[in-house]
């Protein structure tokens, strides 16, 4: 994946054993169970959404459009919070959801 955040890069770096178990653990967390890759990738960011996690909307929306799905359906995702987060933190959801993709749409032309 392209454009990691330099702090990401750096402990991958400094902690690599460790890096490596998270890695690990990532991976069997999706090894365990049903879930298909789309699946995954909108469970991941609405967690990502719940928590409020900026960083983490960017990463998971770039990996939930590697995963093969549509814009729409990342936004689609992000409006059904709603209901749970509240208006304010899914439209700050939906801001970090177009940084990503409003960044790759420009990235094209």
């Amino acid at each position: 994946m392209s454009n990691l955040p330099s702090r990401y890069l750096k402990f991958k770096e400094n902690y690599s054993d460790m890096f490596s178990a998270y890695e690990n653990l990532g991976k069997s967390s999706v090894e365990v169970g049903p879930l298909d890759v789309k699946q995954i990738a909108l469970v991941k960011l609405g967690i990502a959404l719940g928590a409020r996690l900026e960083g983490a909307v960017h990463s998971h929306c770039r990996k939930a459009l590697g995963a093969g799905l549509k814009p729409d359906e990342i936004r689609h995702a992000v409006l059904l919070s709603v209901t749970t987060i509240g208006f304010p933190s899914m439209m700050a959801g939906l801001s970090w959801v177009d940084d990503v993709l409003n960044a790759q749409n420009s990235d094209k032309g």
